[in-house]
């Protein structure tokens, strides 16, 4: 487990536990986000997470002035840093944080910043080029592709409707194949519209993220490829006029997600790019 920062306070007796739904879309109802444990950095963090009945669970190590460290559990493992399990800690602690604070897990630290009802992490920049590729193999051909990064490089594909998005089918081999012919190691499919069927009409993009070189197949909620999508919406010219801050429907088939971004555009991307969304707390 991570070690605990220099003059940090435990938070063991303090953190109450609490179950999240983070990225959750408005108007959902129950579907949809991604569900976080939030609990106190005490006992056996393998037994505790296994125990709590979600996919993921955060432990709050300690907070100190500007700084919250955390652990991440699966039911089965250790896991590395999680935004989605960050600002679920966020929320269950908001009432002791300033607006703007470092976060500590898995061995990175990254800067989170409250905005209106929602914590957001810096991604950094996010560049993005058009280039020329054969999607054949996906059955993509003629569409306009983009390589961007924001740390991670990234294949994006403009569809050319809403309809061809929710209709594509993946497939492990054809996807892993276009991303080693591109040096790339995701797939971000996207149409600059939102995605009113699934209570997210006020979304600027939907989109829909993918990486079998990652270990993943679909993501339902993926906010360092939103950040990469971001860079090639502006240097495409397809953000909302003098927009710095956008929303995008991620629709993973049976789990769609919202998530905020803010940012600067400029020529080759878009600056300074933080990433995040709403936690509705959903039981104990």
């Amino acid at each position: 487990m991570t070690a605990e920062p220099p003059n940090a306070q435990p938070l063991a007796d303090e953190v109450q536990p609490a179950r999240y739904r983070v990225f959750a879309p408005p108007l959902s109802g129950s579907v949809g986000g991604k569900q976080i444990a939030v609990r106190p950095a005490s006992g056996d963090p393998a037994t505790v997470a296994s125990q709590s009945g979600a996919p993921l669970t955060a432990f709050v190590q300690s907070v100190e002035s500007g700084r919250v460290s955390l652990s991440l559990w699966t039911p089965t493992r250790e896991k590395g840093a999680s935004d989605s399990g960050a600002i679920a800690a966020l929320a269950a602690l908001q009432a002791q944080l300033p607006d703007a604070l470092d976060v500590d897990m898995g061995g990175e630290t990254q800067a989170a910043q409250l905005c209106g009802e929602e914590w957001l992490l810096l991604q950094g920049d996010a560049r993005a080029r058009p280039i020329d590729a054969d999607l054949s193999a996906l059955g993509l051909g003629g569409c306009p592709v983009w390589v961007t990064d924001a740390g991670r490089p990234n294949l994006a594909v403009q569809l050319p409707s809403l309809e061809a998005l929710l209709a594509f089918l993946p497939g492990d081999e054809a996807i892993t194949g276009v991303n080693r012919a591109t040096a790339t190691t995701g797939l971000l499919l996207f149409v600059p519209v939102g995605a009113p069927a699934f209570g997210m009409a006020r979304a600027d993009v939907s989109f829909r993220a993918f990486g079998p070189l990652k270990g993943f197949l679909e993501d339902a909620a993926s906010s360092n490829m939103f950040a990469s999508l971001c860079g090639v919406l502006a240097v495409a010219g397809l953000l909302p006029e003098g927009a710095d801050q956008i929303r995008g429907a991620q629709l993973m088939p049976g789990s769609p997600a919202r998530l905020t971004a803010q940012f600067m555009p400029v020529p080759h991307g878009a600056a300074g790019v933080w990433v995040g969304g709403r936690a509705v707390r959903v039981g104990p």
